[in-house]
């Protein structure tokens, strides 16, 4: 819901460290994956409680994952293979937080978890199957153009989950709530992008 807003704020700062990255040489693959690399540090640093360091690699992660997209579009190296990359490892990204959570408490955390990861579902697959499916049509993304792939909103999206993530490592002692809070937020966002995507390509399909 908020990335409408919150892409537009960042691309400034990030299109600075994209332009210094290219100088270096370095490509956008090579960020996706060391961002990735440090995003799967919170799975052991919140096993082990230590969750402002979780949060640090989370930070980081996220940085890592404005950082690659716009370096390639500053480099002109965009790719499917690279959005492919991209959104892939950052759903194992994801899930990784919400299991890092469960280990470090599992007696009071293990269900909010498996529910958050359940809601988690709905919301990668309605995402990406009507992905598939507006690339096979020809689908436009104008809230989105620097997407790689269509972009269907919702009431959960990058920004909420990151913020949901801050909360998860600040209160952790709250965060069976919290987490069954986002997750019904979630299974919200697969229903409407389901009820949405459908209306979309049956629009679509009879035209």
């Amino acid at each position: 819901m908020l990335d409408r807003w919150t892409m537009p704020m960042t691309q400034r700062p990030l299109v600075g460290l994209a332009r210094w990255l290219h100088q270096t040489g370095c490509q956008p693959h090579h960020v996706t994956l060391v961002a990735f690399g440090i995003g799967m540090l919170a799975l052991p640093l919140l096993a082990l409680e230590a969750y402002v360091a979780a949060l640090v690699a989370i930070l980081l992660n996220r940085l890592g994952d404005g950082v690659d997209g716009t370096l390639a579009r500053y480099s002109g190296t965009t790719s499917d293979a690279g959005g492919f990359l991209d959104i892939g490892l950052d759903f194992v990204f994801y899930a990784a937080v919400v299991l890092g959570f469960a280990l470090a408490d599992p007696e009071a955390n293990a269900l909010a978890a498996a529910f958050l990861l359940f809601a988690f579902i709905g919301t990668g697959t309605s995402f990406l199957a009507f992905a598939i499916m507006a690339a096979r049509h020809g689908l436009e993304r104008p809230r989105f153009p620097q997407k790689a792939f269509y972009y269907l909103h919702g009431l959960t999206e990058g920004t909420e989950t990151l913020l949901a993530f801050v909360a998860f490592c600040v209160f952790p002692s709250l965060f069976a709530w919290l987490a069954l809070v986002f997750g019904v937020a979630c299974l919200v966002t697969t229903a409407t992008r389901l009820w949405g995507g459908y209306r979309a390509l049956r629009h679509t399909e009879d035209r």
